[in-house]
């Protein structure tokens, strides 16, 4: 199949491509700054000189404190790049795969959210993502949409690295334990795509396999927990143990809010879509491995806190894109 990506270097699309072309599919790639998801006439183009027989949607504005003081950007991203797409799609006759995040909830349900829960974004990144989801699937019914959440890799800015890093500069860090979610990886993401992709492509509008599925790792933790296990990890292979001290998401304020609560029921996923949750903790083997293969942990500070006190909620989902 061809299948055009839109987004190349983020942590889904870096896992992305070569999977495609493992399997033995054509992708064209585009990303800024040679393409924008938010112009039409270019999003035209790139269906004409692709001519895909789908679309994988890994692009995102997903600075999530930045996007209340620039919801025009974040909109334009998360919502109207969605719809382009999805125009474009239908036109085309072709399907689409498109990633989302808890953060369409307010997190306080006291359950794992389902997909017939209502939405309730409390922040502009939330609101944007919702947006983008109702666009996308009312200009083009043959689409799927990933919620996820607490995504990472061994690629980009995620929430590992930022604890390496700051691992090895500090004694003690201080971890957020009152947020509970799962998280994913990007490679189980991207594995996920390339397993829907014939099945997409042969699907009818109206078959179940099209709509909003959540898809996030297993089991639930918080994300003092992931740090534990991330720490853990890491003295297996000789490198830093800081020690780690619970707060509460009051300790630690940020400019958007951050759901309390970012389990997602991801049985869907598994009964209709044939894609069980896979266990974080065995992707977080996997991303250990190859970050500690590399001669330096990359530099993933951007966007977390500068403080003596790093918490999860500065490092919390930044991902897919």
């Amino acid at each position: 199949m061809r299948i055009l990506v839109i987004g190349r270097t983020g942590q889904v699309a870096t896992e992305l491509l070569p999977r495609l072309a493992a399997a033995g599919h054509e992708a064209v790639a585009l990303e800024p700054p040679e393409f924008s998801m938010t112009d039409a006439a270019q999003v035209a183009a790139a269906f004409d000189h692709a001519r895909p027989e789908a679309v994988v949607n890994c692009a995102a504005y997903t600075a999530v404190d930045r996007a209340e003081d620039d919801r025009a950007l974040a909109f334009a991203v998360n919502a109207t790049g969605p719809r382009l797409l999805g125009e474009a799609a239908a036109r085309a006759g072709v399907p689409v795969i498109h990633y989302s995040t808890d953060y369409v909830f307010d997190g306080s349900k006291d359950a794992p959210y389902t997909e017939c829960d209502a939405p309730d974004p409390v922040g502009a990144y939330g609101a944007s993502k919702l947006a983008g989801e109702l666009l996308l699937h009312n200009a083009q019914p043959r689409s799927v949409t990933l919620r996820t959440a607490w995504v990472c890799s061994p690629f980009g800015n995620n929430f590992i690295k930022t604890m390496l890093r700051f691992g090895k500069e500090r004694p003690e860090l201080r971890v957020v334990a009152d947020q509970h979610g799962a998280p994913t990886f990007a490679a189980d993401l991207a594995e996920a795509a390339v397993t829907l992709l014939p099945r997409l492509a042969a699907a009818p509008a109206g078959d179940p396999v099209f709509g909003i599925t959540h898809l996030t790792g297993a089991p639930y933790t918080t994300w003092h927990g992931f740090a534990e296990a991330i720490f853990a990890g890491a003295a297996r292979r000789g490198q830093p143990a800081p020690k780690l001290t619970a707060i509460t998401t009051a300790d630690y304020p940020t400019k958007a809010r951050r759901p309390a609560n970012s389990r997602l029921d991801c049985s869907r996923a598994a009964t209709v879509l044939g894609i069980p949750a896979k266990d974080w903790r065995e992707g977080l083997e996997r991303c250990l491995d190859a970050l500690f293969s590399q001669q330096e942990l990359p530099n993933s500070g951007a966007g977390c806190s500068a403080s003596p006190a790093p918490s999860a909620g500065s490092a919390t989902m930044k991902e897919p894109n």
